[in-house]
């Protein structure tokens, strides 16, 4: 359906415009990650223009004698395709088409190209799918009047008018099939959450920039497996195993797909039911590749994420990954609620998984319990379920008294409050 960009070594050049409005820093930092894409998708950069303007060209993005020069290149250069820095409008698309003799692709066609060869699970491959089809059916629709020579009205249509109809109710019938499979998936993943939470599993969620090295943080402290590269987007599909705490309790880590500046909005709409995951988790982890020169662009960029998937209020540690590539002067941030690790030092995961662990037990409240030698069903389920298990026997009163963190949404709460020393007051706020 899109250009199949990713089967051998194409060759191409990338053209960006640089608005006035824009911040300079944030278009050079979108140009090479155009350019970082680009070498994702197995594709050679020959040449890169830009050109600085007060607005897109409505007709032509950038203006007719810059077009003119680089379709001059492209010949010369014998270069296999045009890519974009913004999104192409329809009209935008078959000028150009007009002009250039080689492929015309924009940054959300090249960013689909690259999902629709990454998705692994059926969620991912209807995502990319069903966002695809929500790129081209405005564009499809916008080539009536190129396709046809002849006006509307009965006995007047041209073949290749009626061929377009043909294809937008077939498009549209697609979305809405498979707008229906993503709710049901939505809704089995939706059962899944609320069985989690209701057995109390303290969830993680790695999030971040694309290529900050979540995935490799995730196989190295579960051994998942899960593919790791060094590239944008080399993980789509979620990902969630089991870490183990220094003191033996077990929470749940999900990797998330990576964001992206300018990340095409079809993608957005087509993956925020695999975002909203995020919402669920008890603690976000943050990681930051602290040696890439735009960390803090980074930073901001998931941020805004965040924010618009309601979920900055949760907790947060920030994890600065790959200091072992920093240079010894470079500058290290000093932040509440972060850490400086290396995800490839042993050293520094075992710091990481402490640090976790404490963000954890802080999160359950301390309680002192007296429980009676013949309630073994108690203690059982209190050395099952709860952290932080201390126990003294008390003879006089043929009882224990026991010291654990519980969080005090857990089932098992109800069942153990008689036997709590200092009962708190119950009101409905505090339930």
């Amino acid at each position: 359906m899109t250009h199949e960009i990713n089967k051998g070594r194409e060759r191409a050049i990338l053209v960006g415009c640089i608005l006035d409005y824009r911040d300079e820093e944030r278009v050079r930092l979108s140009m090479e990650e155009l350019h970082e894409l680009a070498r994702t998708a197995g594709v050679e950069v020959v040449e890169v223009y830009t050109q600085n303007r007060e607005r897109v060209d409505a007709a032509w993005y950038l203006g007719t004698g810059k077009i003119e020069e680089i379709a001059h290149r492209a010949v010369e250069l014998d270069v296999d395709l045009i890519i974009f820095n913004d999104e192409l409008s329809p009209s935008q698309n078959r000028n150009l088409d007009t002009l250039f003799d080689c492929k015309i692709i924009d940054r959300t066609q090249l960013i689909l190209d690259i999902f629709a060869s990454r998705a692994q699970s059926r969620e991912g491959k209807i995502q990319v799918e069903l966002a695809q089809y929500n790129y081209l059916l405005p564009r499809l629709a916008g080539q009536g009047k190129q396709l046809s020579r002849l006006g509307g009205g009965i006995g007047t249509r041209g073949p290749g008018e009626t061929k377009l109809e043909s294809d937008r109710r077939h498009i549209r019938r697609r979305i809405s099939e498979l707008k229906q499979q993503l709710q049901d998936i939505v809704r089995t993943r939706q059962l899944h959450r609320e069985r989690r939470k209701k057995n109390q599993v303290f969830q993680i969620a790695l999030v971040g920039y694309t290529n900050a090295g979540k995935s490799t943080l995730l196989n190295r402290l579960t051994a998942a497996d899960t593919l790791q590269e060094d590239k944008l987007f080399a993980t789509l599909d979620p990902t969630t195993r089991q870490l183990r705490l220094p003191n033996g309790m077990e929470v749940l880590l999900t990797d998330t797909v990576g964001f992206i500046q300018d990340l095409p909005t079809s993608l957005v709409a087509a993956f925020r039911s695999t975002l909203e995951g995020v919402k669920e988790a008890d603690l976000i982890l943050h990681v930051v590749d602290l040696h890439h020169p735009d960390w803090e662009i980074h930073m901001e960029v998931v941020q805004k994420v965040l924010r618009d998937l309601k979920a900055e209020e949760l907790p947060q540690l920030v994890v600065f990954n790959k200091a072992d590539l920093l240079h010894p002067s470079a500058y290290i941030p000093r932040m509440d609620e972060s850490i400086v690790i290396s995800a490839m030092q042993d050293e520094d995961l075992n710091r990481l998984l402490q640090r976790i662990e404490s963000i954890v037990s802080a999160s359950f409240n301390q309680m002192t319990l007296k429980v009676p030698v013949e309630r073994g069903d108690i203690l059982s389920m209190l050395y099952r379920d709860a952290i932080d298990f201390e126990q003294e026997y008390l003879e006089p009163e043929s009882a224990y008294l026991v010291k654990v963190r519980v969080n005090r949404e857990h089932p098992i709460y109800g069942r153990i409050y008689p036997f709590l020393e200092n009962k708190p007051e119950i009101t409905e706020e505090s339930w």
